[in-house]
Formats: structure tokens, sequence, C-alpha cells
């Protein structure tokens, strides 16, 4: 898949204890983008945030939280991403999902794609 220049970024900011399907929400958003053809997902977990609740979720040791911030980018064209946003609509169900335009300066691979 050649992918250069302009294209978007969607940022879906969910808890790492989310599920989906009883599966970590991450992972079946990164399935489900696979799946859909998009060009590449990643998983962050972060260290520590708040959301709309406003509890503060760390991982320092002191206040060890077992629900900490993640957040997965999926970059593709426009139109690839509006069509994948009908998809998470049912499976986002509390978190926050941004989209940003995005200039793609090298998309490659060195190697064909595993099933």
């Amino acid at each position: 898949m050649k992918l250069q220049g302009e294209a978007r970024l969607l940022r879906i900011f969910v808890g790492e204890n989310d599920k989906w399907q009883g599966a970590p929400l991450y992972e079946s958003i990164v399935k489900r983008a696979r799946a859909s053809g998009l060009a590449g997902a990643t998983v962050f977990k972060g260290v520590m945030g708040f959301g709309a609740h406003s509890r503060i979720h760390s991982s320092k040791i002191l206040q060890l939280s077992e629900d900490l911030p993640v957040m997965v980018e999926i970059v593709d064209t426009e139109q690839k991403l509006k069509g994948f946003l009908l998809e998470l609509d049912s499976m986002v169900t509390e978190g926050l999902v941004t989209m940003e335009r995005v200039e793609i300066i090298r998309y490659s691979a060195g190697h064909a794609l595993e099933p």
C-alpha cells in the first residue's frame, strides 16, 4: 500500500480496562482497523491522566491504578477513517475520539504482510 501526502490521524482515548465483547477495547479497535484495511494503528499506554470523570489514573507506586489511559492512533485517508468512525460508534461508549490533518512523509513496508 502506498500512502503519502495529506492524510488524517484518528486518536481514540480509552481506559486500559475498557472492554468490547469480553476483550480489551484497544485490542479490538486495532483488530477491527486491520480487518477494515486501514494503513496502520498503534496503541500507547499512558502513565497518568484523567478524563470526563476527573479521576486521576496514575502508574505511581503509591497511587497504583489498574485503569491507565490508553490511546490508539490510526493513520489513513479521510474517507477511510470516516467510514471506520461508524464502526467505532458502537465500540467506544466512553472516551474521546479526535481526528486531525497530517502529512505523510514516508510510509513503506520492507516485506509482505503476515495474515
